[in-house]
């Protein structure tokens, strides 16, 4: 019992720069409240004390402004941030370490007594606001963007935005690891490969990073032709010395410097 409670409580340490001790964080979050609830609630549900596991999850929701159907089933580590506004269905499925913000709705779609409500997979965030409607699928990290409204399947790893939702970015690992790759032997770091919402700078650099990475390709399989036919080349990129390399910072009304100015000449 206080191993699984330490676990979860390092997972909000994780994800909430906010919560600043134990304390805090089982006394003061309402998300946590209402799980605790949440988790009696649907055991009196399992038990079909169906009377006193709603009276229960009424309960939870009079207290932190969360509600959570005594039906719904729901993974470890589950993390609900402000939490007030979330309502979540019945025969909704929640992974592990799943986190919705305020004005979540996880709802449904029919009135028939099947499965209505979303399945949401291990690590899907879902911002503030956001509307999860149907028997759809969330896939494993997939994100879901601040006031969306999701009716169809999301894939693993897709990050999703607008009314209705549309798939913005779907990140291929094995994509991702090449850029990192390149991106650290040229010396760049922050290239803009998040797991936030995508921007069109950290496309043109994702881009830019994928090109240079054929062109690396390229210059191997050109080494390797040539050395085989009995010619000894170097043909290896260099590591782009950034810390030579001075910033242009222009603020107000101040004009651009000139190159010549930013990048000395080399005497």
């Amino acid at each position: 019992m206080f191993r699984s409670m330490r676990e979860y409580l390092q997972s909000i340490y994780r994800r909430d720069p906010a919560a600043r001790s134990a304390l805090v964080v089982l006394t003061l979050y309402p998300g946590v409240h209402a799980l605790v609830l949440h988790r009696m609630a649907h055991r009196f549900w399992r038990w079909r004390l169906r009377w006193l596991a709603r009276w229960v999850s009424q309960m939870s929701r009079w207290v932190t402004g969360i509600e959570i159907h005594p039906g719904a089933r729901i993974g470890r580590r589950f993390f609900i941030d402000h939490g007030m506004g979330v309502v979540i269905g019945e025969t909704a499925e929640i992974g592990d370490d799943v986190t919705l913000y305020h004005g979540v709705t996880l709802g449904g779609t029919a009135w028939e007594q099947t499965k209505r409500h979303p399945t949401l997979g291990n690590g899907v965030v879902i911002g503030a606001g956001a509307k999860v409607l149907g028997p759809i699928t969330i896939g494993e990290n997939a994100r879901v963007g601040s006031n969306s409204v999701v009716v169809k399947d999301v894939p693993a790893g897709a990050t999703v935005v607008g009314i209705p939702g549309r798939v913005v970015t779907h990140r291929d690992p094995v994509l991702s690891q090449k850029r990192e790759a390149m991106a650290r032997r040229i010396g760049f770091d922050a290239y803009g490969q998040t797991p936030e919402m995508p921007d069109p700078v950290a496309h043109a650099v994702d881009c830019m990073l994928d090109h240079l990475h054929k062109v690396d390709e390229k210059m191997r399989l050109l080494s390797g032709a040539l050395e085989r036919a009995g010619i000894q080349v170097n043909l290896e990129m260099p590591a782009l010395d950034i810390e030579n390399l001075e910033e242009n910072q222009v603020s107000g009304n101040q004009s651009a410097q000139p190159i010549s100015k930013v990048i000395p000449p080399k005497e």
